[in-house]
């Protein structure tokens, strides 16, 4: 399939419109936990890929660097994943960042969603806010969201 054709299939796309957003105060930046959570269908090689449609989630092991892309859409060009996985997943600058003391911690854990989804309606009513649930139960104060 190739790009033109997706992008005809989501033209008509509603963009959801909230009449309130959910926002809360995080800590400063130097006392935060924060966590990545990404769209890049990534996950380990002991865990499911991720199928077409799969609304879920995978819990990624920050200690580990074995992380595979379950991306199935032809549209995704995995050749930089492949040479730096933090082209898509920048763990190695949170680290960074932490040793610098610009952020308190990097969590032990991150999350990672299939960002090729035609229908968003179960991430957003369901899976995401469970995953953003289970994040704040681990500690976690502040996400970097990476859209792939």
């Amino acid at each position: 399939m190739a790009d033109r054709d997706v992008k005809a299939m989501t033209d008509d796309i509603e963009t959801p419109v909230f009449e309130t957003t959910a926002f809360t105060r995080p800590p400063p930046l130097s006392e935060a936990t924060v966590a990545l959570v990404t769209t890049a269908s990534l996950h380990h090689p002991d865990q499911d890929d991720f199928a077409p449609a799969d609304t879920g989630y995978r819990v990624l092991d920050g200690s580990r660097r074995d992380y595979q892309t379950g991306h199935w859409s032809p549209n995704f060009d995995a050749v930089g994943f492949a040479y730096d996985m933090n082209t898509v997943f920048p763990l190695d600058r949170l680290d960074e960042l932490a040793e610098q003391g610009v952020i308190g911690r990097v969590s032990d854990v991150h999350m990672a969603y299939a960002g090729n989804q035609f229908d968003l309606s179960a991430i957003r009513m369901d899976s995401g806010p469970a995953g953003a649930r289970w994040l704040k139960e681990q500690g976690v104060d502040v996400v970097l969201l990476t859209p792939v």
